[in-house]
């Protein structure tokens, strides 16, 4: 196989991973740009497996990347999230599971710790292999692996929740919050549901999270009360990081995604990205159309 078309067909599985990394996909399409430069410049007589040798110049390319992203989130303005990565309801669940609250559990790891996560327990490869790619030995290698395992733990969804389910959840959602039926809403939010909004300084968002369903009610309702029932327009349902959601648009054009992790039957959080910096691909999944085509 030509080279260019063994990097072709393991170029969906590191942008995977290097989004799973770094949280932006603009940085993981910059680093599986770079790792295809180095590829076409390797001694590839010596590559034994390709497959490897791509996982690991993408991985320690993101883990560079992570140092200079670290220091940037210090300065960052307000709660930060990640980019949203967006699926129509027609396209298959991505095969990694991981979801948007995973990927906010992901930040509190070391770059390490998040690299052997990631490798090890989503991408299956074998830890002497990942022990390999970081640079530790083995049993280092799976201390680290076991320490990440335990923080993460409690992001795993333990409510399953269908995607046909998960999308009349978000419609209903959607009409609840952005029409004033707050009895409605207030029967859909779990107790200590908690809101995040990212708008990074550049367009009006919430900088501290909202936490408990009376705190986020009031805040529906003022924003009925400031902006009226028709400020805000559904635009497309979708799957954001593995969790039912909407993309929407307010009447000033300002475009945001809403995701809604559900626990139980209830909505136990909500995250929304405004900042248009993070949305730029979205139109691009909006011209493809719902369906996504």
């Amino acid at each position: 196989m030509r080279p260019e078309a063994v990097f072709e067909a393991e170029r969906p599985r590191l942008l995977r991973l290097a989004y799973r990394m770094l949280g932006s996909r603009a940085a993981a399409e910059d680093v599986v740009q770079d790792a295809w430069l180095r590829w076409g410049g390797a001694e590839r007589s010596g590559v034994r497996d390709a497959a490897a040798f791509l996982s690991r110049t993408v991985t320690r390319l993101c883990l560079d990347e992570m140092k200079s992203a670290r220091a940037r989130r210090e300065s960052y303005v307000g709660a930060w999230l990640p980019e949203p990565l967006l699926e129509s309801a027609e396209e298959p669940v991505d095969s990694d599971r991981i979801t948007l609250s995973l990927m906010l559990a992901l930040e509190r790891l070391s770059p390490l710790e998040r690299a052997a996560f990631l490798l090890h327990d989503v991408f299956g490869q074998p830890l002497d292999e990942v022990a390999d790619v970081l640079g530790r030995e083995p049993a280092a290698l799976r201390q680290l692996a076991s320490r990440a395992r335990r923080h993460v733990e409690a992001a795993r969804p333990r409510y399953p929740v269908s995607p046909e389910e998960g999308e009349r959840i978000a419609g209903a959602f959607f009409r609840a919050a952005h029409t004033g039926d707050l009895d409605g809403l207030r029967a859909m939010l779990a107790e200590r549901v908690v809101l995040r909004s990212d708008g990074g300084g550049k367009v009006l968002a919430f900088r501290n999270p909202i936490l408990g369903a009376d705190r986020v009610l009031r805040l529906y309702a003022g924003l009925q009360r400031k902006f009226g029932p028709d400020h805000m327009s559904l635009i497309a349902p979708a799957r954001i990081d593995g969790l039912p959601g909407y993309v929407s648009r307010e009447r000033d054009g300002i475009l945001q995604t809403t995701a809604l992790e559900i626990e139980d039957g209830k909505v136990a959080a909500i995250y929304i990205v405004r900042n248009p910096d993070k949305l730029a691909h979205v139109a691009g999944w909006l011209e493809r159309g719902p369906d996504g085509r």
